[in-house]
């Protein structure tokens, strides 16, 4: 009589490895489908360009202090009763970049309980 033994069954890792396969070559594909920049194209330089607020966005510095179009805000709510219905829908905000984040998310707070719809917050952004 002859005694069986029990197959371990092996785990299909060539199936494994030909899925990573086959998901590296679709990521390789689907990333080159966006047209490359000329070789001889160069890009404007804006490093030197002093940066400038829209002029309609409050405008916070750094030690948390409000502007509009140039002239001083006592806070959020002055801010907000100070526009018409309308610009209260969407309020700008230009933060410096040295402003602490939890001033920006309070001062964001205070504008949205002082009657902002919504708040949108302007940034720089750049190729590099």
């Amino acid at each position: 009589m002859r005694v069986r033994r029990a197959r371990t069954e092996r785990e299909p890792t060539i199936a494994l490895i030909n899925i990573v396969f086959l998901m590296l070559i679709f990521f390789l594909v689907a990333g080159t489908l966006a047209v490359p920049l000329d070789r001889d194209l160069r890009l404007v330089n804006t490093e030197t360009l002093a940066g400038q607020a829209p002029p309609d966005a409050l405008v916070v510095n750094r030690d948390g202090r409000l502007s509009y179009r140039g002239g001083p805000v006592a806070d959020a709510a002055a801010f907000i009763n100070s526009l018409d219905t309308p610009a209260r829908a969407r309020v700008r905000v230009v933060p410096d970049r040295a402003l602490p984040a939890a001033d920006l998310v309070a001062l964001g707070r205070a504008l949205r309980i002082a009657g902002a719809q919504s708040v949108v917050i302007v940034t720089e952004r750049g190729l590099r």
